[in-house]
């Protein structure tokens, strides 16, 4: 499955659309890792944790998206944005939204 940012795909012509197509998922951050976090926070420096957890979020959610386009029929999503929203303290979401389509060779 294609997935790309922009809106076509060099040497392929989109034949139709199928639609919006979505993943997500919702992370609670840990209480032990937030203390680390804090400690990283006055020294400085990358919270590892943190990147680890939000690189599997992304990676979730793309799968999501990729599983929901192929069920569509999709052969590729363009137009691919990610998005997260605060659900409640210490938890967000993170969305992957793009178009669903069927493309073919020029």
């Amino acid at each position: 499955m294609m997935v790309c940012t922009t809106g076509d795909i060099p040497g392929k012509r989109i034949i139709r659309s199928l639609g919006l197509v979505r993943g997500n998922t919702i992370r609670a951050r840990h209480m032990g890792k937030d203390i680390l976090a804090g400690l990283k926070g006055i020294v400085g420096g990358e919270i590892s944790e943190y990147t680890k957890m939000m690189a599997e979020a992304r990676e979730q959610a793309l799968d999501r998206l990729v599983e929901e386009a192929e069920s569509k029929g999709a052969s590729a999503v363009v137009g691919l944005r990610f998005t997260t929203a605060s659900m409640m303290q210490g938890a967000a979401e993170l969305l992957a939204y793009g178009t669903a389509v069927i493309v073919e060779d020029e």
